[in-house]
This record gives structure tokens, C-alpha cells and sequence, in this order.
């Protein structure tokens, strides 16, 4: 009765419908099969064709951003200013900006982000930071990315009319990086190691989606040393101490005295200096005139020999060796870091080298040596390349578990490999999902695709334990995987509508997207699929065995009924 009962309900019906012609033809069997084979492989191509991007997290909606602006060495506070002034104006037309701060000549108080990209080292006449504040991203329609890609280019053409490099600096999803990506030249020689990064440098302004690039050495800067010519000085009755200290007093600023307010936090220094127009050139300088023991008055350049010189560049270095950085992000069509570091081996064996040398590229560690040169990858870049690969062997372990969890309990090697089918076609769904949102194959993707394994396989050990039950009560293998099919339904449905609504409260959030997309869209392809593929692989690996059992069976009765 409860067969009848089973073989007249919709759900039994309609798989049947479905699984039958699959098991008694094998061309529609291995047509299907082929589908499925093909939809995984092309899920998988999708990485490679760029379609769905990898990266670490995507972009978070944050309320903030920074402006980092970088003038000329030896630019003064004045035109810094000047082109400050210039983009906060830009920036005053925008409905999304609250406010602004600017720091001019400083850094802005420092943020973790700003920590790791060192920005509490900025300070200088030549630099300056804006501090961005938005809208609450409640109420507004555009995130905090898609502002910052609109700001970028306008206040870039403001700094290139003076000369400016301009960067918009986004707050990082994930753990902070001194930049998306980050190239460090390693060499023998530091003169060589800039030439080589120069053009890396090239490399990458002319590489697509790559944005705000940057390089930590600094452009040459002209010294004028003022050499006193002792003799000239003794002869003219002047010391020579007398000359240097007669500069000194000039040059410098002198603390007299303090202005104190009583609404003000803290006092306003008082300085006694010349004013800054006599003392803005060379010439300036040069002119000022010193009293000699006869009473004359005699132009400093009568007495000093004016030499010219190139400053010395800062030699940045890393664990002991110097290092060359340079500095870039990522804003456009593809924004993903690897795509665009993967592409860069073609491009580096275009860099021109000092004779008898090679260029290595290297990804996780820093060079052994320094005997050749070397392009070093890091930023983002390696903290993808590092979580991936951690999530990838966890993933590896977590199969191999369940896999000798399912040997233990089935006591046989075929039937688990049949069950776990499953976790691949999720990859299916994990894939088409993230291309259907549009959405980047984040960290949080992988771990949504470990956490769905488990419960994919859950599903298949509900079809596979209930087909062995009805073969252990004689039923035929047919009807034991139509029947198994038709009664394990409901509740893998139920299980995976549990996921699925659960999956969904996080589906629009920007850094948990992943997560959701791959729990969501991988249990809904991975349940429709295993509910009738799996069931096809056990048959395929066990129908020899059961179907010889079964003709035995029924020439024993022929035999049987002959006698009688």
C-alpha cells in the first residue's frame, strides 16, 4: 500500500519521468553526462576567459576616502596649496562629499590603512592629504568605489597642470597593503635597480585598469653648498665663522615668544626671520652683504665659492636589501590585481638590462640574492595568492575527510567517490552564480564552496543509503533509484531552501556577496543536479553487480516453476 501510495504522488511521477529514460538508455545517459561534464569545465574556464574575476574581497561601501597628493620635490607650501585648494573646490561640487579636510605640508591623523601605507612619514613642503567624508551609504545610490572612480580622473587633471601625482586612496576591505599592487626591485646596483623599475613603471602605465601609479624615489633635487673662501675672508679682515654664522642667522627662524589666547587650546609661536621674498633664490642670498673689519659692506658672493650638487635619493630597504617600490591600484573593467600581475611575464622581457644580466620574477618570497635583478610581487596580489592557496589545501583536506568518513561508515571505496560528485557540480552553480551577479571570486567565495561541500554530499548519502535499503529488500536497482529519488526529495529540498534563505539575508552585502552567491546559487544547481546525477553514477558502477543477481534470481524461478 504505501508503494501505491508512493508510485501515485507528483513528486514520484515527476521523477521518474525525469530519471527513467536516463537508466534504460545509455546514449541519453551519456549525453547528459556529457552536458554536465561540459557545464563544469565551462564553469571553470570562466576564470581564465575573465568572465568571473578572482580577488581577495571586493570593494567595501565605506563613508570616507583620501586624497594624497605628491608635488615636485622642492615644490613650496604656497603652490602645494595652490593645487590643495584647487581639487577641494572640484571636490565642493560634488552632491555625495559632506565635507573635507585639508592637510597641507602634513599628513592627515593617521587611519590603519594610512599606518601600513606609511602615510604618518608624509610631511613636507611638497605634500598634501585630503581627507574625503560622504554621505551616509545609506543615502546615497553610488557606492564609495564608484565615487572614488569618478573623483580620480578629474582631480588627476588638476594635479597634472602642476605637475602633481594625484591619488585616490580607498579604505581596504580586507587587511591593509601598502598598495593593490606592489612591484619591488631587488639588484645589484641602485642606480640600476631605478632604471630597471622606470621601466616597470612604463610597463604599467600602459597596462589597462591599472591606476595611480607611484614610485618611491624621489626626483633629483639641485643642493647649493656655499663654500667660504678662507683666504679672500682673511684678507678683507672677515672671519670665517663669522660668514657661516651671519647665513645661519638669516636662513633661520627664531622663537621669541608666545601669543596666548584664552579661547584657544594651545599657544601661537612667535618667530623673528626674514621675510621669505628676500630669501627665495640663490641670487637673494648671494646679495646679502656682510660688514669687514674696515667697515665695507661686501656681497656674500665675494666671498664664497657657490658649488652645485644632486642630492642623495633615500635607499629604501627590505629585510637587508635594497629596494626599489613601486606603487599602483586598480579602477575600471577588470579590477582584479592577478589578471593583471599574470600578464606581466610577457611584458618584463621587454626591460633592458646592463649586460650579462636577467631579469627573475618572483611571487611569494623576496630574492635569495641580489646578484641579478629581480621583480618581486606583492600587495594584494600576495595576500590572494597567500589566502587561496591556505583555503585551497584546506578545501583538500576537508574532501579527504569526508571522503574517509563515508569509507568508514559505507565500508566501500566506489560508493564515496559516487557521493561526493557532488561537490564539483556545485562549482557549477558557485560559478554561473558569481557571472549572473556580476560579482568577483572572492575569499569569502571559497569558504561559502568548502561550507557547501558538506552539505552537498549530506544530500547524496540521503539518496545512495536509501537505494541500498530498498536493494537490501529485494527491490530492483531501477526502481530502488526511482524510489530513493522520489522519497529523498523533500527533504534535500527542505535542506537546501534552508540554505538558500539563510544565504540570502547577505546577498547585497558588498564583502559577504561571495559568500552568499556561492551557498545560494551552488546548493539550487549542485541539489538539482546530484538528485539526478548521482543516482545515474551509482548505477553505471553498480548495475553489473545487481542486474546479474536479479537474472539469476529469475531463472531460479523459471527453473523452479518448470519442475513443477
Amino acid at each position: 500500500e504505501e508503494e501505491e501510495g508512493l508510485e501515485t504522488g507528483f513528486i514520484y511521477k515527476f521523477y521518474k519521468k525525469i530519471e527513467e529514460p536516463l537508466l534504460n538508455s545509455s546514449t541519453k545517459r551519456w549525453i547528459f553526462l556529457g552536458i554536465t561534464v561540459i557545464l563544469l569545465i565551462g564553469s571553470m574556464l570562466m576564470f581564465f576567459t575573465k568572465d568571473v574575476a578572482v580577488k581577495m574581497l571586493p570593494f567595501d561601501n565605506k563613508n570616507e576616502f583620501q586624497i594624497v597628493i605628491d608635488m615636485p620635490e622642492g615644490s613650496t607650501l604656497e603652490r602645494t596649496a595652490l593645487v590643495t585648494k584647487e581639487i577641494s573646490q572640484y571636490l565642493s561640487t560634488n552632491p555625495e562629499v559632506v565635507d573635507y579636510q585639508n592637510y597641507i605640508g602634513t599628513s592627515a591623523p593617521i587611519t590603519f590603512n594610512g599606518l601600513v601605507r606609511h602615510y604618518d612619514l608624509r610631511g613636507g613642503s611638497n605634500m598634501a592629504d585630503i581627507q574625503v567624508n560622504l554621505t551616509h551609504k545609506g543615502e546615497r545610490s553610488l557606492q564609495s568605489h564608484d565615487i572614488a572612480k569618478i573623483v580620480r580622473p578629474e582631480v588627476q587633471k588638476i594635479g597634472a597642470k602642476y605637475g602633481a601625482n594625484v591619488k585616490v586612496v580607498e579604505v581596504p576591505p580586507g587587511p591593509p597593503v601598502l598598495s593593490t599592487i606592489v612591484a619591488e626591485v631587488y639588484g645589484p646596483d641602485y642606480d640600476q635597480q631605478i632604471d630597471v623599475a622606470r621601466q616597470v613603471v612604463d610597463i604599467l602605465k600602459n597596462t589597462d585598469d591599472i591606476v595611480d601609479i607611484d614610485w618611491m624615489v624621489e626626483a633629483d633635487q639641485t643642493e647649493y653648498k656655499l663654500v667660504v673662501d678662507k683666504e679672500k675672508a682673511m684678507l678683507n679682515g672677515i672671519a670665517p665663522q663669522q660668514i657661516v654664522e651671519t647665513l645661519t642667522t638669516i636662513l633661520r627662524e627664531y622663537p621669541i615668544s608666545n601669543l596666548y589666547d584664552e579661547k584657544a587650546s594651545e599657544s601661537i609661536g612667535i618667530v623673528l626671520s626674514l621675510d621669505d621674498s628676500e630669501k627665495s633664490s640663490l641670487q637673494d642670498i648671494k646679495n646679502i652683504k656682510i660688514k669687514s673689519s674696515s667697515g665695507t659692506m661686501l656681497p656674500i658672493s665675494d666671498l664664497v665659492e657657490v658649488k652645485e650638487v644632486t642630492l642623495e635619493k633615500t635607499i629604501f630597504r627590505k629585510d637587508q636589501k635594497s629596494v626599489v617600490y613601486i606603487t599602483a591600484d586598480m579602477a575600471g573593467g577588470l579590477e582584479s590585481p592577478v589578471y593583471a600581475i599574470l600578464g606581466m611575464e610577457e611584458k618584463l622581457k621587454n626591460v633592458k638590462l646592463p649586460k650579462g644580466y636577467s631579469l627573475n620574477e618572483l611571487y611569494l618570497e623576496q630574492p635569495s640574492d641580489e646578484s641579478n635583478f629581480t621583480v618581486k610581487w606583492d600587495g594584494e596580489w600576495q595576500i590572494t595568492l597567500e589566502v587561496f592557496r591556505d583555503l585551497g589545501v584546506a578545501f583538500i583536506i576537508v574532501i579527504v575527510i569526508i571522503y574517509m568518513l563515508i569509507v568508514g561508515w559505507f565500508q566501500n571505496f566506489k560508493t564515496p567517490i559516487v557521493m561526493m560528485a557532488a561537490i564539483p557540480l556545485s562549482l557549477i552553480g558557485i560559478v554561473f552564480g558569481h557571472w549572473a551577479f556580476g560579482a568577483f571570486f572572492t575569499a569569502t567565495s571559497f569558504i561559502g564552496m568548502i561550507a557547501l561541500a558538506g552539505v552537498m554530499v549530506r544530500n547524496s548519502i540521503l539518496i545512495i543509503d536509501f537505494i541500498e535499503i530498498r536493494l537490501n529488500d529485494g527491490i530492483p536497482l531501477k526502481q530502488a533509484i526511482i524510489e530513493a529519488g522520489a522519497v529523498r526529495t523533500t527533504p534535500i529540498l527542505l535542506t537546501t531552501g534552508a540554505v538558500v534563505i539563510g544565504a540570502s539575508i547577505i546577498l547585497f552585502d558588498p564583502i559577504f556577496q561571495g559568500l552568499a552567491i556561492s551557498l545560494v546559487a551552488g546548493a539550487i544547481v549542485s541539489t538539482v543536479l546530484t538528485l539526478i546525477v548521482v543516482p545515474l553514477l551509482y548505477y553505471m558502477i553498480e548495475k553489473g553487480k545487481y542486474e546479474t543477481k536479479e537474472e539469476k534470481v529469475i531463472l531460479e524461478e523459471t527453473s523452479s516453476s518448470e519442475d513443477n
